[in-house]
């Protein structure tokens, strides 16, 4: 057992760690963080990294390298091989300040145009081979430049400013990748962002008093607008309202000729019941009439014609006496005879028509 492990046994504390020696560990472990990082950002360093979204371009004797390396950390000989990251994601240039004069000689300025572009992996080596590490400034900064000053001298300020403004950015990106795609494929244009120029301040009045006008004519024009809707739905209603009461009155004038032939028709069979019925009538009466003048011809004998004689004498309330009761009794008696003999002579007529007939 040590002397350390006895002064513990017996209760005494061991001595205290000299100071700063936790302090000079942390500052050992800093400079040699310090040390790896001025030796890899270091130009003549051995050791570098390329960042993500990038990738590593090399020069030997100011020649370009074909070794492409990816993000991470590699080794080149120093003073002898030269590195640049080279961006390959999405990247947004700015251009500012481009003049240019319109068709009508007005002088306006761009104050700032973004274009959102991308160099392409597998195109690296070769785009920069033909145009250096700067490549953006050749077909985008002055590529845009000469873009904007070719549109604005082939349109007029109301055009530019106003009447085809919103064209100029996917013209603008249409012209930059057409070139880019036949001299530097591996550039790719996403989009072309293009602010408001600056005009002239009495150009600027001028058109704003233009866009007021023509503020006023569209008010003007959607007034109009809205008047002619309301008048065409107002015509359209009218025409509807029309048609409807015209439906009804048609579906009303058809109930009442529906109703007034039913009508027509009852009052037709009334009719023909009341004909019917009068006719049964007629030849119930004729009939009746008939069997009571054949039993009245059969009652014509003197017999019954004397008894008939007697009753109405006997009925009489007047008598008459005198010398020409007994005659005018006989007298009676003559005509009962004489009748009965007519009676007889027109029996003998009926037959012989009768046989006649029958021939």
């Amino acid at each position: 057992m040590d002397t350390q492990q006895r002064r513990t046994e017996t209760g005494q504390r061991p001595p205290p760690s000299p100071p700063g020696g936790d302090f000079s560990s942390i500052i050992a472990v800093f400079a040699i963080f310090l040390a790896i990082a001025t030796v890899v950002m270091s130009p003549t360093s051995i050791l570098h990294q390329v960042p993500e979204g990038h990738v590593g371009a090399y020069w030997r004797g100011g020649a370009l390298l074909n070794t492409i390396n990816e993000p991470g950390f590699h080794l080149k000989l120093p003073f002898i091989t030269h590195y640049e990251p080279v961006q390959v994601t999405l990247q947004t240039d700015q251009v500012k300040d481009i003049p240019c004069g319109t068709k009508g000689g007005v002088m306006i300025t761009f104050d700032k145009i973004e274009v959102v572009n991308r160099l392409r992996k597998d195109y690296v080596y070769e785009t920069l081979l033909n145009y250096g590490v700067d490549y953006d400034n050749t077909w985008i900064y002055d590529k845009i430049h000469h873009e904007i000053n070719q549109f604005c001298s082939s349109h007029s300020l109301q055009q530019v400013y106003i009447d085809i403004f919103d064209q100029i950015d996917e013209r603008m990106k249409d012209a930059l990748q057409a070139d880019c795609t036949r001299y530097a494929p591996g550039i790719e244009i996403i989009s072309v962002r293009v602010t408001k120029p600056k005009i002239p301040e009495s150009v600027r009045r001028n058109f704003e008093q233009m866009e007021e006008e023509r503020t006023k004519v569209l008010i003007a024009m959607e007034k109009q607008r809205v008047a002619e809707k309301e008048a065409e739905t107002k015509k359209i209603m009218a025409i509807s309202e029309a048609e409807k009461n015209a439906k009804v009155s048609k579906i009303l004038m058809e109930q009442k000729l529906m109703e007034k032939d039913s009508a027509r028709r009852e009052e037709e069979i009334e009719n023909q019941m009341y004909l019917a019925r009068q006719k049964s009538l007629a030849d119930a009466d004729y009939y009746r009439v008939l069997k009571e003048a054949e039993a009245n011809k059969m009652k014509l004998t003197p017999e019954f014609l004397e008894l008939r004689f007697i009753e109405a004498i006997t009925n009489n309330t007047k008598i008459f006496f005198g010398d020409k009761v007994p005659n005018m009794v006989f007298d009676q008696r003559l005509l009962g005879n004489l009748l009965k003999n007519a009676a007889d002579d027109g029996n003998s007529q009926v037959v012989g028509t009768n046989t006649q007939k029958a021939v």
